[in-house]
């Protein structure tokens, strides 16, 4: 027991001294921005951005004007029954479609809708009911844009969720680590007095029961080191799942590595009303800001589907003219006397599948506005909830950090009466169990202080 007892004390003082000697302070703002730059999650939530911007190009893509070609020729039994040649330029419009061609049209049996010869064209289409105000190509342009300014939130989101996990791991290995600090220096202070006392036993000033007394405060102390230690390097793993580097391998946390210390141990307190920071939330939540382009998203569809309510009608006008230049000789005359125009119109009776897409339509609208209604709630309540816990813990910490003073106080006491003779080993080590218990209880509501506290931003959504 003893000789394992040594190793124990001789492997935590050598981590201890690795730790005091050229140790570097990872700061909590160095990991953070480590995290949001490299960790996966982070990369994937900006893939997420970029696809929707991709979709968005797509959906531009619906308005790229267009080239076509369409030519054919036959030609059977040494006859030339026809040839047909046309070049075409498309441009869709916000509304409708505008085109201009050429053609070259001949042969001994040419269809007789066909022009003869060398001719031009500038063609116009528009509808004058469905599709007037909205059409599925100006909606998925709308759509695809809504969808690109919900990815940015979802990324926030991601994030939201993603600092919160690394915020909440790196206190933990903060806390974690100044816990064992404490032990070590109790452990040197236990070692300390052991030697004292049995130099005084040696020199019949203590009794031998006293370097026992001693000796079995240096094993119990130890114990709580190498309990500390074990639950730091938990820590300190759980902090490196975090760590990435720019080529996406992850890496183990650095042994020199600590955490900012001084900022764990500072006043974190600092914070808006609760009222202010519920109002917040409500106007940059990522959930709720996702719910909101849904329902943008779903307005759009209500408003296409509301088209197909009304009948097809479209018109069409050409303007043509001989050889290649469409707009040659153009006067009043001209235009009465060189055009084509047509209309189409299509329109069913009852209107049934128009009339039901519609219905579900807003019955999607409705089910999304109820869904909002209620995240808003439940975003509310959790901002009260851990505001609450963080109030209760704020109190709760400064009765722990009153009661190690007046535990430290009588401590010193104690060991002061001891030292003059005028109180046992045994009080002493009592008072500094005592002392040590009610410091793990300072570390650990720290760590829960600071949990709540950035619980209280990631419920607000407010952590990016």
């Amino acid at each position: 027991m003893k000789g394992l007892l040594s190793f124990i004390f001789s492997v935590t003082y050598l981590f201890a001294a690795s730790q005091i000697s050229n140790t570097k302070i990872f700061t909590v703002d160095d990991f953070i921005n480590q995290v949001k730059q490299f960790h996966p999650v982070a990369r994937q939530a900006s893939l997420l951005v970029d696809k929707a911007s991709a979709e968005l190009l797509a959906a531009k893509g619906l308005f790229d004007p267009t080239i076509n070609f369409d030519a054919s020729k036959k030609t059977f039994d040494g006859k030339n029954y026809y040839y047909y040649t046309n070049p075409e330029i498309k441009v869709p419009l916000p509304i409708g479609d505008i085109k201009t061609g050429i053609e070259n049209n001949g042969g001994t049996y040419l269809n007789s809708e066909e022009s003869y010869g060398k001719t031009s064209y500038l063609g116009l289409e528009i509808p004058l009911a469905k599709g007037l105000i909205l059409d599925k190509r100006r909606a998925t342009l709308q759509q695809a844009k809504i969808l690109k300014n919900q990815s940015e939130q979802e990324k926030l989101k991601m994030l939201n969720d993603l600092l919160l996990n690394a915020y909440t791991n790196y206190w933990q290995w903060a806390g974690a680590n100044e816990l064992f600090n404490i032990y070590t220096k109790y452990v040197q202070i236990s070692t300390d007095r052991l030697r004292l006392v049995r130099l005084a036993t040696k020199n019949g000033d203590r009794s031998a029961m006293d370097t026992l007394e001693a000796f079995t405060q240096l094993q119990n102390i130890e114990m709580m080191q190498t309990e500390a230690l074990m639950k730091l390097n938990s820590a300190a793993i759980e902090v490196s799942n975090f760590l990435w580097l720019q080529n996406d391998s992850a890496y183990q946390l650095p042994e020199n590595n600590i955490p900012d210390i001084e900022q764990f141990n500072g006043n974190n307190t600092n914070f808006i009303s609760l009222n202010d920071i519920i109002g917040n939330a409500m106007l940059t939540n990522p959930n709720l800001q996702t719910y909101n382009f849904k329902l943008q998203y779903l307005e759009v569809e209500r408003k296409l589907k509301k088209q197909n309510l009304l009948p097809t009608f479209n018109a069409k006008a050409n303007l043509l003219n001989k050889d290649y230049a469409v707009f040659n000789g153009v006067n009043t005359a001209f235009f009465e006397n060189n055009y084509k125009w047509g209309i189409d119109f299509k329109m069913p009776i009852f209107l049934r599948e128009a009339r039901g897409d519609y219905a579900k339509a807003k019955i999607k609208i409705a089910e999304t506005s109820l869904d909002l209604k209620q995240k808003k709630w439940e975003v509310e309540n959790k901002i009260r909830n851990y505001f609450s816990e963080y109030t209760l813990l704020q109190k709760q910490f400064q009765i722990a950090q009153a009661s190690y003073n007046n535990y430290n106080t009588i401590y010193k006491n104690e060991l002061l009466k001891f030292i003059n003779g005028e109180s046992s080993l045994f009080l002493v080590n009592s008072r500094e169990i005592k002392t040590l218990e009610i410091l793990q209880k300072n570390i650990e509501l720290k760590v829960k202080l600071l949990k709540a506290k950035y619980a209280i931003s990631w419920a607000a959504g407010l952590l990016k």
